[in-house]
């Protein structure tokens, strides 16, 4: 979804009039924020875009994770897709089980005494955005195209036979 997408979606739920007495801006600007950006002259260069580019300029993800905090959220990064051809779905699946299991162990670890101190509440946060990780992997993977394999495989289609490989 395109920034100025979002802004006309998100101007739907309250009023442009009041968001332009807020800031002290014209009516007129906080409705072109909500326009596309076009060499005829609608829409307007919008504070979403602006606060993108600064995050690129700067190269410090601690803007995006101020406004989460801001918004009540948590700010967690995308792994990068290390999806490739032959993605193995039990391999995988178990990983994101280990990865839940070892988080579960965590917190069941540190609430024994009935209190969770700082250096315990980190490790969980810790654990709990490297099952995210894994999580968001696993379904960038199925995004990519593997999650047809799973697909033919419940429809009773097989893959292509492959010559079969030996050591010897």
């Amino acid at each position: 979804m395109e920034s100025h997408e979002v802004l006309k979606e998100a101007f739907d739920k309250t009023s442009p009039k009041a968001i332009a007495a807020e800031l002290g801006i014209s009516l007129s600007l906080v409705y072109k924020w909500a326009q596309e950006q076009s060499d005829t002259g609608s829409g307007s260069r919008n504070p979403l875009d602006r606060i993108l580019e600064i995050v690129r300029q700067t190269d410090d993800i601690r803007i995006v994770e101020w406004l989460c905090a801001q918004s009540g959220g948590y700010f967690v990064r995308n792994p990068d897709s290390s999806c490739e051809q032959g993605f193995e779905y039990l391999p995988a699946t178990n990983e994101i089980v280990t990865q839940f299991s070892l988080l579960l162990g965590r917190i069941s670890q540190a609430a024994l005494d009935n209190s969770i101190d700082s250096d315990e509440s980190a490790d969980i946060r810790l654990l709990w955005d490297k099952l995210k990780c894994y999580a968001e992997g696993f379904v960038r993977c199925c995004e990519e195209g593997d999650f047809e394999k799973v697909k033919d495989a419940n429809e009773g289609k097989q893959p292509p036979v492959q010559p079969r490989k030996t050591l010897y």
